[in-house]
Parts: C-alpha cells; sequence; structure tokens
C-alpha cells in the first residue's frame, strides 16, 4: 500500500502543472520551455506578432507573407519576417478624414440624407483573358487553381504596393489606389506574372474624382473608363489615361491609341503600356513583321512590274489585230 502510495504520488499532475490540466494537453510544457505551435514564427509567435506588440485588425487583413520555419535546424538561423502593411485608403477612413467634426457627434447632431463623399482616385481594372477557352482545354479544377492564383497573387502584390482590391469581378478584380504610379505598377507586374502562365491579362486603369457610393463602392466616369479601357485592351496589355504619366523605370509605354468607347465615343490619348521584357520581345515581334512586310512588298511590287510587261505586251498585240481588222480586203 506504501508503494502504492509512493507512485501516485510521483504521478500527480501537481508536479509541473497546475490542477485539473491532463498529461500531453495543450498547456504541457516539454524540455522546461513553451512548446511551439506548428506555423508559428519566433517565441512560438504568429509573425505579425513577432515584430514586437500586437497587430491591429487593419494590419492582419494586409498582412500576406509566408509563415517562418517553426523549428530551424541547430545552428541555423531563424529569419523573422516584419509585417508588410499597406496603407489604408479604405471608405471608413476616407470619410473619418474629409469630415472629422462629425465622427463621434450626438446622433441627433448628425445630418441627415444620403452624403456622398468626392475623392480622386486611380482606379484600375484586371481580367484573366481566354479563362473560358483556358477551362475547356484544361478543365474546372486546373481552371480553379489559377483563378486562386490570380487572386492570391493580386491581393499580396496590391498589400505591397499599397493599393485596395475594391471587389473581385468572377474572373478579374476592381483595384483603387490613392497613387497612379502604385496603381500602373501592379497592373505591371499582374500582366508580368501571368506572361507564361498560359493565359494573359490585360489592364485598365484611369485617375479621376468619382464619388463614394453607399460606403464601399465608387461612381463616377474614371471608374466607367478604366472598365472599358480593360476590356479594350489586348491580351497582355495596359491601356490607361492619366494627366500624368507616373511610371516606374521597368514599365514603358509603346505608344498611345484611340479607343472607341460605346456610349461615349472615341478616347485619344490612350497609353499602351508594358513592362520592359515584355515590351522587348513585342518590339522584337513588330521588327520581324516589319521585315515580312516589307519582304511581301517587295514580291508584290515584282509581281506588278511583271504583270505591267505582259499587259503592255498584251495590248500590242489587241492594237496589232485591230490594225489588221481594219485594213480593206483585196478584190480577188
Amino acid at each position: 500500500m506504501a508503494r502504492l502510495a509512493a507512485a501516485v504520488q510521483a504521478g500527480s499532475p501537481r508536479a509541473g502543472r497546475r490542477r485539473g490540466r491532463l498529461p500531453g494537453g495543450r498547456h504541457a510544457r516539454t524540455g522546461g520551455r513553451r512548446r511551439r505551435l506548428p506555423g508559428r514564427g519566433p517565441s512560438g509567435l504568429h509573425p505579425w506578432r513577432a515584430g514586437g506588440g500586437r497587430c491591429s485588425d487593419e494590419d492582419r487583413a494586409v498582412l500576406d507573407e509566408p509563415f517562418v520555419n517553426p523549428d530551424p535546424a541547430q545552428g541555423e538561423a531563424e529569419p523573422v519576417l516584419a509585417p508588410l502593411v499597406a496603407p489604408d485608403t479604405g471608405p471608413a477612413r476616407e470619410w473619418a478624414e474629409a469630415s472629422p467634426p462629425l465622427v463621434t457627434v450626438h446622433p441627433d447632431e448628425l445630418p441627415e440624407g444620403d452624403s456622398h463623399l468626392s475623392v480622386t482616385r486611380t482606379f484600375c481594372f484586371a481580367d484573366l483573358c481566354g479563362f473560358t477557352g483556358y477551362t475547356r482545354a484544361h478543365g474546372p479544377h486546373e481552371a480553379v487553381a489559377m483563378l486562386g492564383e490570380f487572386r492570391r497573387i493580386t491581393r499580396s502584390v496590391a498589400a505591397k504596393r499599397g493599393v485596395r482590391v475594391a471587389k473581385w469581378l468572377g474572373d478579374g478584380a476592381m483595384l483603387v489606389s490613392t497613387s497612379a504610379a502604385a496603381a500602373l505598377s501592379l497592373g505591371a507586374h499582374l500582366i508580368h506574372h501571368f506572361a507564361s502562365r498560359g493565359v494573359q491579362i490585360r489592364v485598365g486603369a484611369a485617375t479621376g474624382e468619382a464619388l463614394l457610393f453607399e460606403g464601399d463602392d465608387y461612381v463616377g466616369e474614371p471608374v466607367n473608363l478604366a472598365a472599358k479601357l480593360c476590356a479594350a485592351a489586348p491580351p497582355g496589355e495596359m491601356y490607361t489615361v492619366t494627366d500624368a504619366l507616373d511610371m516606374p523605370d521597368w514599365v514603358t509605354c509603346i505608344g498611345d491609341v484611340t479607343v472607341q468607347i460605346r456610349g461615349v465615343g472615341p478616347i485619344s490619348g490612350v497609353h499602351r503600356l508594358l513592362p520592359l521584357g515584355l515590351a522587348a520581345e513585342h518590339g522584337g515581334d513588330v521588327s520581324r513583321l516589319s521585315s515580312d512586310i516589307d519582304a511581301l512588298t517587295n514580291e508584290l511590287d515584282q509581281l506588278s512590274s511583271e504583270l505591267g510587261s505582259e499587259l503592255n505586251q498584251l495590248s500590242s498585240e489587241l492594237d496589232e489585230l485591230g490594225t489588221a481588222g481594219n485594213e480593206p480586203m483585196s478584190d480577188g
């Protein structure tokens, strides 16, 4: 009996654990230190907490970084990823900054009626080209995977470049930014990423004033224009209309075009933008096409010359026949 009591005392949960906690539970300690949970960063923390302090809902919403290695090998330095936070351009903050006296007023003092906030933004629409054909060729599972990649890349790059994903549009997206350069960089980034993925991206962007509608949507000419430019852009290109073409050094304008917009008419001065690498390939294609056209022109000139000679000879033969027919017949 004494041995049984000693064994029970040795295995009691009071030894190094609080009462009521079962051995092997989630609060059990291993080797005298807290056990790290899978998918967490240094000190058992999520990466957004590893940077120090608590993370707000705003920060968490835009973080899109891979997890760090929770259990690095012996002697291996564990990387620490600092949170990447994009500037908030959400409707709530826009209203707060536009009308600070109304943020905390009593309900009876808040003005009645609809309020429409006018904001200047760059609106960008991106669309997966040939998605229906891709689905038919590769099946729905591959199509869903491609769509998932499109949304993941768009969300991640938008957060890093300070652009907000306003809404998803099936196989496309509507994006909003306070910076034209950021929006154009995002569009060019998507074109560059999907250039060799079997589907291409086309992008339309426009800058101007629009009304913030019902707190989470935008209404105005630049919104409609950006959507129409996206629909008119060739696969793998970006059409944009901005007052000042502010582009990074890795994006180039390959020319301006006039686009016919239904319900609006012709829009001139539309810039065609491409990443530099694709622009070089595009330029090579244009050069090869130009050479082919020159060769065809030369062949046509040669054929035209030969045909002209043959026509001249035929005309001479016809003249001779006509002259012979007009000669008086001799009496015989």
